[in-house]
């Protein structure tokens, strides 16, 4: 439910013309948080031990058969992902052997021909992982290591041909063997987060090119007639430059290129208000239109807006990024009112943790909210899934968990801001839900069902477990100062790049609102590719707990 008072407040907040500082002064850590840090980095140390045993040089670890799966090129993708990691947790061994493998990949060709793709890989995935894993780590070690620039500049020469002639928009999969990008649809999310990795990379190499690549591409977007204003569409076709559809979301397919913008705005202290308007009036927008509060528990989600201009009652795990990036946002902005409704979203998403039986979260939820509960065309809520709705606020409609980040990483964020020890503690029931049952003999897996504790498991580790979600829960426990998100702007995978002073100003004093300068025409086009997909995986391998 919106209330008018709350629609009011949103929308005639203007931000401050000084941007305040991210994090809270003068945070104190109790004494048992240096425990769970430990504690986060033994879970690190078990679950990379496994990979080195069993699959080593690959690029993901799978724990139940000891065995390994190559869905991102083959070129070790959890060891580069984990690199910055292992810099921040102070595992110098290991970020030294890192370091030397990643001065032998060979970068020119994929290891992993895909049938399924004809050979290409993910130019987004490629991105976020290998491109700013590798500058991640050159930056994070002082730059001791130029080889890591070196492999990073091999990366992103690669990624330069996703774009294709006069496109403003790249191809979304592209054929690292022989440099040829695959000719279909994309999303803005895949489109429009590489602006972050891209300009570091510029500013390393002194190339301005790569950041004129990513740039072109998410201005075109954020200048493109949207479904609402600051709202892209979450379809987007690289041969037109024009949306396909109309749906809105800050879930997986949109997620990253929202979060990319306000980022690019204070990663880059750039003069262009472009980005952290088109950001704020995003967030305005969401406040209007999308934002929702449940009829049990009083739970906020963002919703999601469909075709036919339809709110659909729907979450996910992935789109629980938000929280923490409307916290950064708003205080970038110096905007209480987005600070205020972002830490609600916060506490909204870790209710989807505390409300099951394994105190971690599902991939997709839904709900119900005073304007109703619906989720799409044909779809209805069941009686058991009515009956946990009216216990918990929210019901379960993709009941995995992969190791996916996003709630514990805004959970994060929430405590860097606020200071507030409640976050502490959802951090550690994190870690005690994961050894409780995540743990293997040989590593750490997902879980089928997050409300049944007597699931079965999942038989993949993915790369980000090691990226993100082990780096978001030490840094939670560890020195606010260290990594400090006043000096810092982490990539989407959790990488992060050194931040110059902030600016005193991010976008246009006074709200910066950008209405779209031309109607939205909705346009149909081939379907999108799948969201978030995982390659290695067809179907889940499901193995009873050991």
């Amino acid at each position: 439910m919106i209330t008018a008072g709350r629609l009011a407040i949103s929308l005639l907040l203007a931000s401050s013309a000084i941007a305040g500082p991210v994090q809270a002064p003068l945070i104190i850590l109790p004494p048992s948080a240096r425990t769970h840090r430990d504690a986060v980095v033994q879970i690190f140390n078990e679950s990379f031990s496994a990979y080195q045993q069993f699959a080593f040089g690959h690029d993901d670890l799978s724990p139940l058969s000891q065995s390994f799966s190559d869905g991102r090129n083959g070129w070790g993708a959890s060891i580069v992902d984990a690199m910055s990691t292992m810099h921040i947790m102070g595992l110098n061994d290991l970020f030294a052997q890192a370091v030397n493998f990643a001065s032998k990949i060979d970068f020119s060709k994929s290891q992993t021909p895909d049938t399924v793709r004809q050979g290409s890989r993910s130019v987004f995935e490629t991105t976020i992982r290998y491109l700013g894993g590798l500058l991640s780590a050159y930056e994070l070690s002082n730059q001791q290591f130029p080889i890591l620039l070196e492999k990073a500049k091999e990366v992103g020469d690669k990624l330069a041909f996703a774009w294709v002639g006069n496109n403003d928009i790249p191809f979304g999969f592209l054929d690292f063997s022989t440099n040829t990008p695959q000719i279909a649809t994309s999303n803005i999310a895949e489109a429009g987060t590489l602006s972050l990795e891209f300009e570091t990379l510029s500013k390393h190499t002194g190339n301005q090119t790569y950041a004129n690549l990513a740039l072109k591409s998410v201005t075109h977007i954020a200048n493109l007639p949207a479904p609402l204003p600051g709202l892209a569409a979450q379809g987007i076709d690289p041969a037109s430059g024009n949306f396909v559809g109309g749906f809105v979301t800050w879930g997986g397919g949109s997620d990253s290129y929202f979060e990319y913008l306000i980022k690019h705005a204070r990663l880059s202290n750039t003069n262009d208000n472009l980005f952290a308007d088109t950001w704020h009036t995003a967030v305005d927008s969401s406040i209007k239109t999308l934002l929702r509060t449940t009829t049990v528990g009083n739970n906020v989600f963002l919703a999601d807006f469909d075709d036919s201009r339809l709110i659909r009652h729907t979450g996910s795990h992935l789109a629980c990024f938000y929280g923490g990036n409307w916290l950064l946002g708003g205080r970038l902005l110096n905007n209480a009112t987005i600070v205020k409704i972002a830490l609600e979203l916060v506490d909204g998403c870790w209710n989807t943790y505390a409300g099951t039986a394994t105190g971690i979260g599902p991939e997709a939820f839904a709900y119900i909210s005073s304007d109703g509960n619906f989720t799409g065309p044909g779809n209805t809520i069941s009686p058991d899934q009515l009956a946990f709705y009216e216990k918990h606020g929210f019901y379960i409609t993709a009941s995995d968990y992969i190791l996916r980040p996003e709630v514990l990483e805004s959970n994060f964020y929430a405590f860097r801001v606020t200071g507030d020890p409640k976050y502490l503690n959802r951090a550690a029931s994190a870690v005690n839900s994961f050894n409780k049952f995540l743990k293997t003999p040989t590593g750490f897996a997902g879980l089928n069902d997050v409300n049944d504790v007597q699931t079965s498991l999942i038989d993949d580790t993915e790369s980000f477990w090691f990226a993100e979600v082990l780096k978001y829960l030490y840094l939670t426990f560890d020195d606010p100062n260290h990594i400090s998100l006043d000096k810092f702007v982490f990539n989407t995978e959790a990488h992060p790049f050194v931040a110059p002073p902030a600016k005193p100003v991010y976008g246009t004093v006074g709200g910066g609102i950008r209405p779209s300068t031309a109607p939205f025409t909705l346009r149909k086009g081939p379907p999108l590719p799948a969201i978030s997909p995982n390659p290695k995986l067809p179907k889940p391998i499901m193995v009873p707990p050991q």
